[in-house]
């Protein structure tokens, strides 16, 4: 029996467990896989932070170590330092409390606490932002160029969705693109191999594209963004890493089958660029052949509980008074689909589009210690610092690492005093954790 049992060794997993432990809790992490760090050591190395004084505690002191933009083995290495007497184990112990750290939620659905997937109707909570947006919005994740999402014997091109109803504004469960963010070099690469599968024809909008916009970035390769002559390759441009099939929507009922799905395709993807000069890391994910081990899950379930924060929580920057962290990042649903829309000013034209796109900007907000906490019915020894209970907009906002380790550092402090006291998570005191997140350097206003 241990007091607090961290699920996931997530970035926000080894927070929540450091948190725990230096709160006096016996502490033990559970992590199935061999690595430790989720995306911070899975290629998410270049992180968007927001308002940079909202980082406080244990994210502060990760950055202040890793200087913001570590390469992937380096972050693994300091977070597996942080670790230090901390049990980790590959199944879930007995506990007083659990902290459910993982992408997935998988712990929050084992125990049956209700959540919710995708993108609500702007009705739900009132959000001007929220369901479907238009596929048309002009950004640099979208296409500038009219190009038709049909072969010459008009059949739709691949990874192009025959999806062409708007319907602004509705609720249809859809996913922010998953994709793998993978670490280049131009020093010394392996260069990239013909995978299993290749076909050209897969990219003929891909090369329709290169051929009207021959100058359009596509991967943002940037010489040394991150040490030692590596890249980290974000989701730049209408044609990118990330996957706008719609095959993530199936991702909970066969995570290792989209997973698999995304790596092939990113392999294929790359290899048709074949980016001059650039390859993938000798010293980087040498247990999988260079390629990442964390596949970037951007949202998955979102818990339930006791308050929903939604675009109104950020927009406004309503105060909270159990206020545990804060987030700064901008409102950022990635695409969600690849599709066309017919457009008749243009006698009548179809179009290929990526819909879902949107960056809204927010000042620094409070997140409460409520929508850490399931509803007293659900259940009373889980926290969940990761799926934590937004609407699909303002968990965009949330979904950033730095935030998340905000939020498992809440969530272990929570934890060790609730399994301290005998309580149910929602009865922790929670001015005493407020001054206990203090004292660890956890900001909690400007």
């Amino acid at each position: 029996m241990t007091d607090v049992c961290v699920f996931r060794a997530t970035a926000a997993g080894v927070a929540a467990a450091v948190a725990a432990r230096e709160a006096g809790a016996r502490v033990t992490l559970v992590e199935p896989t061999p690595h430790i760090g989720g995306m911070v050591s899975g290629g998410l190395s270049w992180t968007d932070v927001g308002d940079t004084r909202v980082l406080g505690g244990f994210a502060r002191r990760f950055y202040d170590a890793a200087t913001y933009f570590p390469e992937p083995h380096v972050a693994e290495q300091i977070l597996t330092g942080m670790l230090d007497g901390i049990d980790i184990v590959t199944e879930l112990p007995d506990a007083a409390v659990y902290v459910d750290a993982s992408y997935e939620g998988d712990l929050l659905a084992q125990r049956n606490v209700p959540f919710a997937v995708g993108r609500e109707s702007r009705e739900l909570y009132g959000e001007r932002w929220a369901g479907r947006q238009p596929a048309y919005r002009p950004s640099k994740h979208n296409f500038d160029v009219l190009l038709s999402p049909f072969r010459d014997d008009g059949t739709l091109l691949p990874h192009v969705l025959d999806d062409p109803e708007e319907r602004l504004g509705e609720g249809d469960g859809g996913l922010m693109a998953f994709g793998f963010r993978v670490c280049l070099t131009d020093r010394d690469p392996i260069p990239f191999e013909e995978p299993d599968g290749y076909d050209p024809a897969e990219f003929e909008l891909l090369d329709r594209y290169r051929a009207a916009r021959p100058d359009a970035p596509l991967l943002g390769l940037v010489h040394d963004l991150l040490p030692n002559g590596k890249c980290d390759v974000n989701s730049i441009g209408p044609f990118s890493l990330n996957l706008l099939d719609g095959s993530n929507r199936g991702y909970l009922d066969d995570p290792e089958g989209v997973r698999a799905r995304h790596l092939s395709y990113t392999q294929r993807f790359l290899y048709h660029l074949s980016p001059e000069g650039w390859g993938l890391c000798a010293d980087e994910f040498v247990d999988s052949g260079g390629w990442p081990h964390q596949l970037y899950v951007r949202e998955a379930r979102r818990l339930l509980g006791e308050h929903v924060l939604t675009e109104h929580d950020l927009l406004q920057a309503r105060p909270q008074d159990d206020v545990v962290a804060m987030g700064s990042y901008n409102i950022d649903v990635r695409e969600v689909e690849r599709t066309w829309r017919m457009l008749p000013e243009y006698t009548p034209t179809p179009a290929v589009f990526n819909e879902g796109y949107l960056s809204v900007p927010v000042p620094p907000y409070p997140i409460p210690y409520r929508s850490l906490t399931p509803r007293r019915e659900d259940a009373t020894d889980l926290l969940v610092p990761v799926c934590v209970s937004a609407s699909h907009v303002a968990f965009s906002s949330i979904r950033m690492e730095p935030t998340y380790m905000l939020l498992g550092t809440a969530a272990g402090a929570a934890a060790a005093q609730a399994a301290r006291s005998g309580v149910a998570v929602q009865d922790v005191d929670v001015h005493a954790l407020q001054e206990s997140l203090r004292e660890q350097g956890q900001v909690l206003s400007l």
